[in-house]
């Protein structure tokens, strides 16, 4: 499967410059990529509470058992912001040990809101196959995270099922936390279980609102990266879909 992943054609989409990255491993066990929204519904408190969320549950001791296991290693992490346009927020990091998760997680937590209007999944998803995919090591499993709370505006000549499916061939397994606040709150998890999610078992963690992201990426992430069956009680299962091979 992550073979495709390096040896794919790039995909041709408008994105912004990306930072240096550190020095990674030859081979990598599970990448992990956080795609976090930053659109105009998102202000700078709904913001705040989804960056912090999310370096809560890094922060958890359970989380952390799950990311450092044997299974998972060697693990790389990256976070992407997206709106208009997507942008590497922190690029490829490896997580060794606890104190490189506190580390990663206190980079979240420093992040500066830095979104425009727009809502392009789309895009989004172009950005993670044609400039941050190509940088990875060979890597056992792709895991690509998006969180937001609305659905793709931006008329693009692509849309996010196509460019989902394109990444799902390169070898990635893209997971949603839908965050459930707002005007597409009634419908936000159906739209990203058919136009976001795909992949080897890929599912969607929804959050009741920017509140509860902490607790609906504690979920997640253990979900995802021990590989376990997600608890039925506290996620609903979106369509389970496996792209294009």
């Amino acid at each position: 499967m992550t073979k495709a992943v390096l040896t794919a054609a790039a995909l041709v989409v408008g994105c912004a410059a990306s930072p240096a990255a550190e020095v990674l491993p030859e081979r990598v066990g599970t990448a992990l990529i956080l795609a976090v929204d930053v659109s105009g519904s998102v202000d700078a408190e709904r913001f705040g509470l989804q960056r912090d969320g999310i370096a809560d549950a890094l922060s958890d001791p359970a989380v952390q058992n799950v990311l450092l296991a044997p299974a998972a290693a060697p693990l790389v992490v990256a976070v992407v912001t997206w709106a208009d346009r997507a942008r590497i927020a922190i690029p490829w990091t490896q997580i060794t040990d606890r104190e490189a998760a506190a580390g990663f997680a206190a980079r979240v937590r420093k992040l500066q809101r830095t979104g425009e209007s727009f809502t392009c999944v789309a895009a989004m998803l172009g950005f993670i196959a044609n400039r941050l995919l190509p940088s990875l090591p060979p890597a056992r499993r792709v895991i690509v995270d998006v969180s937001g709370d609305g659905s793709e505006n931006c008329n693009p000549p692509s849309p996010p099922a196509e460019r989902r499916d394109q990444l799902v061939a390169l070898g990635a397994t893209i997971n949603g936390l839908p965050i459930l606040e707002g005007r597409e709150a009634a419908t936000l998890e159906s739209w990203y279980g058919a136009n976001v999610i795909g992949g080897d078992n890929a599912f969607t963690i929804a959050a009741a609102d920017f509140s509860d992201v902490g607790r609906a990426m504690r979920l997640k992430f253990t979900a995802e990266i021990s590989g376990a069956e997600p608890p039925a009680l506290a996620i609903r299962l979106a369509q389970r879909r496996r792209g294009p091979r």
